[in-house]
């Protein structure tokens, strides 16, 4: 191979092999963990041959990294770092006119887990059932059917390979899973609503290991089903499990075996785990009704701990850290602001359950930007909360409208010195935050809400943004979106 050159355009780059040339758009390759790049559906020509659908791997140089079209996958919650921050370049400011281009749709079933997107591949976990999948808020009726994970081609939508497995729902929202598959390497992750544990391989789908957790540590799922996204963390993936057996677990990722247990609870709440850097050590932080705490990642010995008391034993969010503070917020203004130690793991309250202070995330995971912490508050109003006073520098319907409703949805990422938010109205919007409060700069209808919470139609999705497309589904659904600019 002579050469790897972007064009001045920074839209495509050429590939320069013996005699042959390569022309290849930034959103066709994808770069893999051992420095291979996939190149997919490019133009291939030599001479007066002309082959398109050409799939090749090329093995190049590290300086490859350094294009200024710059790509990345979504290979779980939240993202490559799981902080809702989304780093590619050669993104779209504005919507073109009629909204942005829909590449592909692809049926599917009920269930409110985003996709993941990795080595081009999109996984994506859903509920087949006959039962209405339409019931709301308490009710905990029994349903059965089967959850499926399917992959499908990242370029085409083609479904590649499925797994499934029959299931009985307990829960409310019984629509589907809610946790985003996790892929690491050459295995993906999946967690059903009712606690079905699933190690696959990407390539063909084999089931490496699984575990029902409700059965193992001898719990039930909470009312709204196990929503906790598990965590890779080195050769462990941290689970939320249970309640009186153990509330977290680690296990080794590629037999399943189980290394440590944390804890107990009452409930075993919604939050996903967290790593923190603190006190001179990485921290790994679980949220559960009754407390927050701390352990080591590496044993799962507790660091230190808070006391907490969720009502009707929901806390969602996963904590977030502005500093040396580290919030949580849940129903009903129970809120907690702990300070970190600097010197050694430990945390001290600074305040708790401050009246018109601080935010209740539902659905949507905060994000901290500009030292502040932004997210939507459980009446469905976006917020911009000031740490560590707690004070609520502004509050707006955002991408909800002047007149947001209870529990309303946007799920919120952050892209260079904007955020795009995908609303529950099926809206995908474009907007900027700051001290000063919130300014939209364009939307658009991607996709139908096709489920009800609270009496109007919604569709809850936190979707993935990869390769220059958001890929999003309802309950019908899931589609690639082109937001190349």
């Amino acid at each position: 191979m002579r050469s790897f050159i972007p064009r001045s355009n920074e839209n495509t780059a050429i590939v320069f092999f013996e005699s042959i040339e390569i022309e290849v758009e930034p959103s066709c390759y994808h770069h893999h963990t051992d420095d291979t790049y996939s190149i997919n559906f490019v133009t291939f020509a030599k001479g007066a041959c002309l082959f398109t659908h050409l799939r090749i791997a090329l093995t190049f140089s590290l300086f490859i990294i350094s294009l200024v079209a710059h790509a990345d996958d979504w290979p779980g919650w939240m993202g490559p770092k799981r902080d809702n921050h989304w780093r590619e370049t050669g993104i779209l400011q504005t919507f073109p006119k009629g909204g942005p281009t829909v590449v592909w749709r692809v049926p599917v079933a009920g269930g409110y887990a985003g996709p993941a997107v990795s080595g081009g591949k999109v996984f994506i976990t859903d509920l087949v059932t006959s039962s209405d999948i339409t019931v709301d808020n308490f009710g905990r009726s029994a349903s059965e059917g089967h959850e499926r994970v399917l992959c499908l081609d990242e370029l085409t939508g083609k479904q590649l390979w499925k797994h499934e497995y029959r299931v009985t729902y307990t829960i409310s929202y019984p629509s589907g899973p809610r946790c985003t598959p996790t892929v690491d390497g050459e295995h993906v992750y999946t967690l059903g609503a009712e606690g079905h544990l699933v190690c696959l391989r990407v390539r063909d789908g084999t089931v490496e290991w699984s575990k029902d957790l409700k059965h193992e540590y001898k719990t039930k799922s909470a009312l709204w089903g196990y929503a906790s996204h598990p965590l890779i963390d080195g050769d462990r993936l941290v689970c939320v499990v249970g309640t009186q057996e153990a509330h977290a677990v680690a296990f080794e990722k590629r037999t399943g075996k189980e290394v440590w247990r944390a804890n107990t609870a009452p409930e075993q709440g919604y939050s996903p785990p967290t790593i923190i850097e603190a006190g001179g050590q990485r921290q790994l932080v679980f949220l559960k009704p009754d407390g927050v705490y701390a352990v080591n990642p590496l044993t799962g010995a507790i660091l230190w701990k808070a006391p907490y008391g969720a009502d009707n034993g929901s806390i969602i969010m996963s904590p977030v850290k502005v500093g040396d503070y580290l919030f949580i917020g849940g129903f009903q203004e129970k809120n907690l602001l702990l300070k970190l130690s600097s010197e050694k793991p430990g945390a001290q309250v600074v305040w708790r359950n401050k009246a018109k202070h601080g935010l209740s995330p539902v659905n949507v995971q905060p994000i901290v930007a500009d030292g502040l912490i932004y997210g939507f508050h459980e009446k469905g109003e976006l917020r911009a909360v000031q740490i560590p006073s707690g004070e609520v520098l502004w509050k707006s319907g955002g991408p909800l409208g002047e007149r947001p409703s209870g529990s309303g949805t946007a799920f919120i990422v952050k892209h260079a010195d904007r955020y795009f938010m995908f609303s529950e109205t099926g809206h995908l919007v474009i907007a900027k935050l700051s001290p000063q409060g919130y300014t939209e700069i364009d939307r658009a209808k991607v996709i139908q809400p096709s489920n009800v919470a609270f009496g109007r139609d919604v569709v809850w999705c936190a979707g993935a943004y990869a390769n220059r497309h958001f890929f999003v589904r309802n309950d019908k659904e899931c589609i690639r979106v082109s937001l190349a600019e």
